[in-house]
């Protein structure tokens, strides 16, 4: 914050602003972050936004905590490792100057994921709370939607009982709908966005070819419009050519100001399953290359050089905002309406200096996120029995948000973020649980030698010294025995009796005496 004020700035933040700036439904994504800097509105400091987030990342690392140490026993320095990449990450910390939503979708997706797995048993109320977190979640990011699935899915599994999955349900719905009929009100759609469609078409523009999808030029000619002729071998090597730049794209051709309008968003979605469903070989080579992609030790350039460069540090870009159109106004000039005043970044020495050299250093490469989801996977395995147990959940979330991007979308840097938190959070699990299954059974408890000065005395601590007797009062057996010896002593193992119970003893001796002396 010291080094790059007041805020960082990505393509996307312009739109946030606008929506803050000026409320509505935005076309190509939900308005939850937007309505988060509309509440912060009022103060005027983009600083304050960034300083919002970097508390964020700081509860998300401080709930990963909290649930290892608190819930499954591992130890302070082990929760400690696993709550590393979200809290020192230097490409976290960079996420987190940005004006992007990427912050607040982490801490929503950790809070919910943490929610679950701390209550065993989970009420109607705590479903209400999770169904709430999630509403938030798919409000921020649409990708979070899938999220209410998978913990139904879990919870299932776990046989929670109908009232909280219901409770869940029905809380996530009600704000989710509601935010889609104001959708519909403005843009004449029940949905959350107009850019599904659109955003799939991208995931194909690589691969998708018109004369293996046999299209109709006459039934289908809104179809055929969308067709790139460039051959696929000399296409672009990213995917967001063909939906951002405007040299390339082939949404173009219906006008300008129309690629996410309700009708181009139909078109291009079914062209996007035309495409799939006729080369479903290209697709999944397409797909698995994005997902492996996300792994790799090094972190080349993509998709482009600029997008590269503003999860950097040292770029220079937000160092003068751009003049681009806006909604009822322009980029560079809502961005200083919401901070009434400069609103480009600020680079300040050393301390600038400082997080560029960090960020050179401090790191979770890709290897290691698909080591730990490895390990995580290992941990599922193992609990085959249980359906993966409590290793399941974190470690689908894990997958599922690196899996998405590559499926939907295109790969991108700032889509594994969120993954890593809950691959750490499957992986920790999965080491305690095989910790704990080294350790010698917690119910058989080893019982010292004998000669050991510890070995337990065989008189229980909660009886007390027998009462050694006289030789008169000793009870006769009921079958005529030897005269006792006067110097044996009772059994000192023998069990204890209650007073009441001594005295009817002693008195029934003393009367069995004074018979056998009349006798």
């Amino acid at each position: 914050m010291l080094g790059f004020g007041p805020a960082m700035w990505f393509n996307d933040s312009y739109d946030y602003i606008s929506v803050a700036l000026r409320p509505r439904p935005h076309p190509i994504r939900p308005d939850g972050y937007g309505f988060w800097l509309l509440i912060l509105r009022p103060l005027h400091s983009l600083a304050v936004v960034a300083f919002t987030q970097h508390l964020m990342g700081i509860a998300a690392g401080v709930l990963i905590y909290a649930l290892l140490t608190k819930k499954f026993g591992i130890p302070g320095w082990g929760a400690t490792l696993a709550a590393a990449p979200i809290l020192f990450d230097a490409y976290q910390i960079q996420l987190e100057q940005l004006v992007m939503s990427d912050a607040m979708f982490i801490l929503l997706v950790v809070g919910v994921i943490t929610l679950v797995l701390w209550h065993r048993t989970m009420s109607w109320r705590v479903g209400a709370v999770v169904g709430v977190l999630l509403a938030l979640t798919a409000l921020t990011r649409s990708i979070g939607l899938p999220i209410l699935a998978l913990v139904v899915v879990y919870l299932l599994i776990k046989r929670a009982g109908w009232k909280p999955i219901v409770a869940m349900i029905i809380a996530c719905a009600l704000p989710v709908g509601a935010y889609m009929g104001w959708f519909k009100a403005v843009n004449g759609q029940f949905a959350m966005t107009n850019s599904d469609g659109v955003i799939l078409y991208m995931r194909t523009s690589l691969f998708a070819d018109c004369h293996e999808m046999n299209l109709d030029k006459r039934k289908e000619l809104e179809l055929v419009l969308l067709c790139i002729n460039t051959p696929r071998d000399k296409r672009e090597p990213s995917a967001q050519a063909y939906l951002w730049w405007d040299n390339e794209n082939q949404l173009h051709v219906f006008g300008s100001g129309m690629k996410f309008t309700p009708e181009i968003n139909a078109n291009a979605s079914t062209f996007a399953k035309k495409a799939i469903l006729s080369q479903p070989g290209d697709y999944l080579a397409a797909v698995a290359k994005d997902f492996f992609r996300a792994f790799r030790w090094d972190r080349p350039q993509f998709p482009d050089y600029k997008t590269y460069m503003l999860y950097e540090f040292r770029n220079s870009f937000t160092r003068e905002l751009p003049k681009w159109s806006s909604y009822h106004s322009t980029t560079d000039k809502d961005a200083e309406a919401y901070e009434n005043g400069p609103a480009a970044t600020r680079v300040v020495a050393p301390w600038s200096d400082i997080m560029i050299g960090y960020q050179k250093v401090v790191r979770l490469p890709g290897l290691a996120l698909g080591l730990l989801l490895l390990v995580g996977l290992y941990g599922v395995a193992v609990r085959w029995r249980e359906l993966g147990g409590a290793v399941l959940l974190p470690w689908l979330g894990g997958v599922g948000l690196v899996l998405a991007p590559a499926a939907t979308a295109e790969f991108d840097y700032r889509y594994l973020l969120p993954a890593a938190p809950l691959a750490c959070l499957a992986a920790a699990i999965t080491i305690a649980g095989l910790r704990e299954r080294r350790r010698p059974d917690a119910t058989e408890p080893a019982v010292p030698h004998p000669s050991d000065p510890q070995h337990p005395k065989p008189q229980t601590a909660d009886r007390q010294p027998p009462v050694q007797q006289t030789p008169d009062q000793q009870r006769p057996d009921p079958q005529p025995a030897k005269p006792q010896r006067r110097d044996q002593q009772p059994d000192a193992e023998a069990p204890q009796t209650t007073k009441a119970a001594q005295t009817t003893k002693v008195a029934e001796t003393a009367e069995a005496a004074e018979t056998a002396e009349s006798a």
